[in-house]
């Protein structure tokens, strides 16, 4: 499995949109919206290093108001815990 960060910088009216778009692209796991350098942080998550190439390069950068990405692989994860609990803000 390979695991990726996409970081992506948006036209500013199509952020919120973008999002959702993004979340519907196969292999994209979540969307994240951020602050800071770049718009949204998408998490991609597939098989082999062809498929990360063909949903960045097919997948995302079809989807209009894309100004910029910018893909981090993965190379190991370091916590054993869930997604869930290292988002849980104890609500």
């Amino acid at each position: 499995m390979v695991h990726a960060f996409l970081l992506i910088k948006s036209q500013p009216a199509r952020v919120a949109a973008l999002a959702d778009e993004l979340t519907e692209v196969d292999g994209i796991a979540e969307v994240y919206s951020v602050a800071g350098d770049v718009d949204l942080i998408a998490v991609v998550r597939v098989a082999r290093h062809d498929d990360l190439a063909d949903v960045v390069t097919r997948g995302v950068a079809a989807l209009p108001g894309i100004v910029e990405t910018r893909t981090m692989v993965a190379f190991q994860a370091f916590s054993k815990r869930d997604l869930d609990a290292l988002w849980d803000l104890g609500e």
